[in-house]
């Protein structure tokens, strides 16, 4: 697995990624029905920020990534990130990877900490994974996510400093 920033002519392969993940309502706040022109929108970031891909040897986009500063002005020295995974790919290390690597880049970056703002709490996997990499949950927003059985459950923040 290759992870490298993401190009233009990679949206094809990451689009059936945001949309799996998305409509499936379990862990990202992206709404179920997300249309792919905002989700490009959105996902697809720039600097100060950067959009990759988890990239096996035949360029099958396996997972994507996006970071950028969580907050502008006085507040722009903490970093944050955003992750995806192909279902079919998931278990087999490419959240870490990706996780790992927006961490080093945050540092590189000269980024003091990184928070993410929206982890919900019941994707056990992803609370797991970010904690395996030094993050703690600082706060949770109790009932801050809807599930699509229609239950609610609370969002962590997480935050790791650099």
């Amino acid at each position: 697995m290759k992870i490298r920033v993401a190009e233009a002519a990679d949206w094809p392969a990451i689009w059936p990624v945001v949309r799996t993940v998305a409509s499936a309502g379990e862990s990202f706040t992206f709404p179920r029905d997300i249309g792919e022109d905002f989700a490009r929108e959105c996902w697809m970031l720039t600097a100060p920020g950067r959009t990759v891909v988890a990239v096996d040897d035949s360029g099958t986009v396996l997972g994507t990534a996006k970071m950028n500063p969580n907050h502008m002005g006085p507040a722009a020295h903490i970093a944050s990130a955003s992750f995806m995974v192909a279902p079919e790919h998931a278990g087999h290390g490419i959240g870490r990877a990706l996780g790992e690597y927006t961490i080093e880049w945050a540092r590189a970056e000269g980024y003091r900490a990184m928070q993410f703002n929206a982890v919900v709490q019941t994707n056990v996997r992803a609370v797991a994974l970010w904690r395996s990499l030094g993050f703690t949950v600082i706060g949770t927003l109790p009932e801050g996510y809807r599930l699509p059985d229609g239950t609610y459950t609370g969002l962590h923040i997480m935050h790791r400093p650099l």
